[in-house]
């Protein structure tokens, strides 16, 4: 049996698997709020050693008949006995171990295989588990945005990936596969493409010392472009503003965008897969990602509507003279949100195939 893990910001996925070669479903597969626990060794204890199931009343009374009327408690589940485990986790990866960028801990995959008694745990950034997640991912579970032109021979991926935070990845072709590779591209700084940009990247610094991609794209820089607009605009309607301040911003100004309720919420969606679409763009040229573009992470699912209609492809390919070459890259939705944990799965189950050590 394997662990996977999936550890956000928000919230933390964590899967067994019995993975023999191929794609399999988990066995069991539970999900946490991250923010609930002091670390990922404590959501961890829980996951590995459930609760005995309690027995029905009938149960105890035909226990009682077959065993002499006697008392003793159900024997406690079997532990489970893991050959490998691996997390993908929200921030960079050094020698095996992590200072979460949205959380504060740090986890450490050699204390963690020590505690559990795994022989081998690996720990990737968050992006580059969705990266090996992507090459397992089926037809159905893609939306295209671009069909493109790749060229006949092997090029560059690439992944960006919007959520709690912003993630980005590349895999280029080594010959005889696509290798994942790590970024924290999202924390580049922003540039602004137009006057109303500008603007936006000042009300931002008068709040930051750095105002990075992530800052915007991500749950928490819709918001922050929503309290842009409100406040240059002035068209901020009482209701939208006391569902904003009940519940979860970033839902609420997506739910009201999406169904053309307020301008406020189109207005600030608009800015949003704009400035979204440019900076996979930017990414595509840097990697020259001339077999595709992937965008993942939990957004882009609730907001596929939005990305659908144009803003984010003319965004994208608005590189001057390379409009061209962005216009023949594929650009994919990843509509499957397991995607981080599947990936994180496929690199636990070739660790546990792998020669020992």
């Amino acid at each position: 049996m394997i662990l996977a893990g999936d550890i956000g910001g928000t919230k933390t996925n964590l899967a067994l698997y019995d993975w023999p070669t191929e794609r399999v479903e988990p066995v069991r597969l539970e999900t946490f709020l991250s923010a609930d626990y002091k670390s990922l060794e404590e959501i961890l204890e829980e996951f590995l050693t459930p609760p005995t199931p309690p027995m029905l009343l009938d149960e105890i009374d035909a226990a009682a008949s077959s065993e002499g009327e006697s008392n003793e408690a159900p024997a406690p589940p079997e532990p489970v006995t893991l050959t490998a485990a691996c997390f993908g986790i929200a921030g960079p990866v050094i020698e095996n171990r992590s200072k979460t960028t949205n959380l504060p801990w740090v986890v450490d995959g050699a204390a963690i295989a020590k505690r559990f008694d795994i022989p081998r745990v690996q720990l990737l950034n968050d992006l580059e588990a969705t990266a090996y997640g992507i090459l397992l991912l089926r037809p159905d579970e893609l939306e295209v945005l671009n069909p493109g032109s790749p060229p006949p021979q092997r090029q560059a991926l690439a992944l960006i990936a919007a959520g709690t935070g912003l993630g980005e990845a590349i895999l280029f072709w080594d010959g005889k596969s696509y290798r994942p590779m790590p970024s924290e591209g999202g924390h580049a700084d922003f540039a602004p493409n137009n006057d109303y940009e500008i603007e936006l990247l000042r009300y931002l610094r008068s709040q930051f010392l750095h105002v990075s991609y992530e800052r915007i794209l991500s749950g928490p820089g819709l918001n922050a472009i929503y309290e842009y607009v409100r406040d240059t605009k002035k068209n901020e309607p009482t209701w939208l503003a006391e569902k904003i301040k009940a519940g979860d911003p970033a839902a609420e100004i997506a739910e009201a965008g999406l169904k053309g309720q307020a301008d406020i919420a189109k207005q600030s969606l608009d800015l949003f897969a704009s400035i979204y679409g440019a900076e996979a763009g930017n990414l595509a040229l840097k990697a020259l990602s001339l077999d595709g573009v992937y965008v993942a992470g939990g957004m882009a699912p609730k907001l596929i509507k939005k990305l659908q209609d144009g803003t984010f492809m003319k965004a994208f390919v608005n590189k001057g003279r390379y409009k061209r070459l962005l216009t023949n890259v594929p650009v994919k939705v990843v509509m499957n949100q397991k995607t981080a944990l599947l990936g994180a799965a496929s690199v636990a189950a070739a660790l546990s195939h792998a020669p020992a050590l």
